[in-house]
This record gives C-alpha cells, structure tokens and sequence, in this order.
C-alpha cells in the first residue's frame, strides 16, 4: 500500500510534464472565452451613448429670412428658408423657433392679429395658425396651374380675408383667414412679386417687365395699365386709396395719385435694388439691397438715407409698430427703434 500510494504521489520528475499540460489547455481555452465575449457584446450588449445636451439657436448664421410680420408691440413673426418660424415677444430682444411642418422656404407672411397668421412660400405651400405659431397647419390650396409655382407675397385684409401671388402669374385668394385658396386668375408666363389691396374687390399686383394690373371685381378681371419702366417691380403699397408706391431693380420709384390709374416714375437717391416698400403712418419705409434704408415725405418728393441704421446684407420685406423696425434679411433680423436711435444721436451730441 505504501508503496502504492507513493507511485500515486506525483514526483519532481512528474511536475513540469502536468504543468505544461495545463499551461496548455489554459492557454487554449483563454482565445475562445475572449472570442465568446465579444461575440455576447456584438449581439446582447446595447452600446448607451452619452451626449450632452445642447439646442439649436433660434437664428442661425447661415440663415435666410424673407418675410416679417409685426402683429402686436413687441411681437415679431419672421419666416425664411427651409420652412424656418421663429418669433420674439420682446420687441426681437430674444427669439424663439416654431415648426412649420413644412420643408420649403416660405417667401412672406401676413397677419390679422397676435392669433392668426398666414405664410407661403415654395411649391404653392401655404400654412396657417390660429394661435399664434403653436401649431402651423397646411392650407387648402386649389389653383388651375399646372407649375409648381412659388408664393412670393400674402397680404391679409379685414375679416379673415388674404391675396397672394406668385411665379407663372398665380393669384390666390382666401376668406377664411388662410384655411383655404382659391384661384382668381387663369395665370400666365409672369411673375407676379406683390399685391396691395385697395378694398374688398380692389387689389392691384407689380411683377417682372414692370407689369402692373387691377382689379375691381374681387378677381374675376383684370386689367393691365400703362407702366413707365420695363424692370421688374418688386413691391407695392397705397398709403391710402388714391396714394402708393411701388418700387423695383436699380432704384426704381413709381407713384400714383389716382387709385393705381396712372403712374410716374420718381427720383430717388439710390441706384441699389428695392426690394419692399410700406408706410409706416407717417413715412414711406424703402428698403432693399446692400443695407439701402430710406425714409420718405408722403407725397415721395424728399428722401433720407437711413443706411447707416442697418447691416450691409439685403432686406427683402419690413414691418413697423410705433416706430419700431423689424427688417427680414441674411442672417437674421433686423431690429431699429427709431425713439432710441434718437435718444443715442442727443446724447452724443451732448458729449
């Protein structure tokens, strides 16, 4: 037995030969266990990514903004490429961005109070809200033509009424604060850029070539009438029902003092392009390319330049509030309030 036992017991001689042996097999299992791990990661494991949270500005640099609206103090809608809403309640100090739902770039907006607005923009796109931007929803849009036409300007009028125009000479009209359009002209191989509303069947629209038509009957027909130039004109505004203005490329300046009938063209101290034109109840409002800011008499005759208020981008539409300024342009919006601008030019004629 002893002698047994001390065969079982393993010697010096036996020890290196076992543990090679299980040097050997733990080396062999090692690679598979690590294979089997990873391939349980591959498959069971789901990776957590940790990111820290951060939100998109209102405004962008890359930004381009084409429409503004002014629908109460202090409050500000402005519209702009690829859909984008944004608007401040603080007189554009701070800005915040809404969803369109839509993707392609809205032109213009208009509305009829701190509620209810309307916008449009690319392929005929139109939307509408009723409190004020939380929720954008589609419009019904019923046009007989066949392009995909781009709204390039919507006027709102007195209850719940609005014209548009467009590309392919579009005319659109709704009376439902936007819900709905329909066509009021058959459209034609021009674009129409603006459209000023004189009374509730009274509308007279600007486009390329110097275009200008009418209508009395609510849009059934319309009428072209005379224009001095062959340049495109790009906006259209009547300070009352006989007064307005309309303005185009390289400086153009046109009047009317009989309702739209006839038109003279006005010299005006700029030879950039204009792109809007308003009054704001006391002055007529141009603005356009390169920074271009005038203000002007209410009969046309005598203009400032008021550049030096504004960036050097181009404005394409202005709105105005009390002597407050929102300018939609490249890059943002433009703020300009006229009583502090005053404020700052006596103090420093003070100093």
């Amino acid at each position: 037995m002893e002698n047994r036992l001390a065969w079982q017991q393993p010697g010096p001689s036996q020890r290196p030969s076992t543990l090679r042996r299980a040097g050997s097999f733990i080396g062999g299992v090692i690679p598979i266990l690590i294979i089997a791990a990873l391939m349980y990661g591959a498959f069971f494991v789901k990776p957590s990514v940790h990111t820290v949270g951060m939100s998109r500005p209102a405004i962008e640099q890359r930004d381009l903004f084409y429409g503004v609206v002014m629908p109460a103090d202090g409050t500000i809608l402005a519209v702009g490429n690829f859909g984008k809403i944004i608007v401040s309640k603080d007189g554009g100090a701070t800005w915040s961005p809404q969803s369109s739902g839509v993707a392609a770039s809205l032109q213009s907006i208009a509305a009829w109070d701190s509620n209810r607005a309307v916008a449009v923009g690319n392929n005929l796109t139109a939307i509408y809200t009723s409190d004020g931007g939380e929720n954008w929803v589609d419009a019904e849009v019923d046009t007989t033509s066949e392009s995909i036409n781009k709204l390039v300007r919507v006027r709102a009028l007195a209850g719940g009424h609005a014209i548009a125009v467009g590309e392919f000479g579009v005319i659109l009209a709704s009376d439902d604060f936007g819900a709905s359009w329909q066509a009021i002209s058959a459209g034609e191989d021009v674009s129409w850029n603006d459209v000023a509303p004189l009374d509730a069947s009274t509308s007279l629209i600007v486009g390329e070539f110097g275009r200008i038509e009418i209508t009395s009957d609510g849009g059934e027909t319309w009428t072209q009438i005379p224009s001095p130039v062959k340049s495109s004109l790009n906006s259209v505004f009547f300070r009352d029902r006989q007064n307005g203005i309309a303005v185009g490329t390289e400086g153009v300046v046109l009047s009317t003092t009989d309702g739209g009938a006839t038109w003279t063209q006005l010299p005006v101290p700029t030879q950039q392009h204009i792109f809007d034109v308003m009054w704001d109840g006391g002055r007529w409002v141009l603005t356009g390319d390169k920074g271009l800011l005038l203000f002007g008499s209410a009969d046309a005759k005598n203009w400032t330049d008021m550049s030096q208020l504004t960036d050097s981008g181009w404005h394409t539409q202005t709105s105005a509030r009390n002597g407050v300024y929102a300018l939609a342009g490249r890059g943002g919006v433009g703020i300009i309030d006229r009583a502090r601008t005053a404020r700052k030019a006596e103090r420093s004629d003070d100093q």
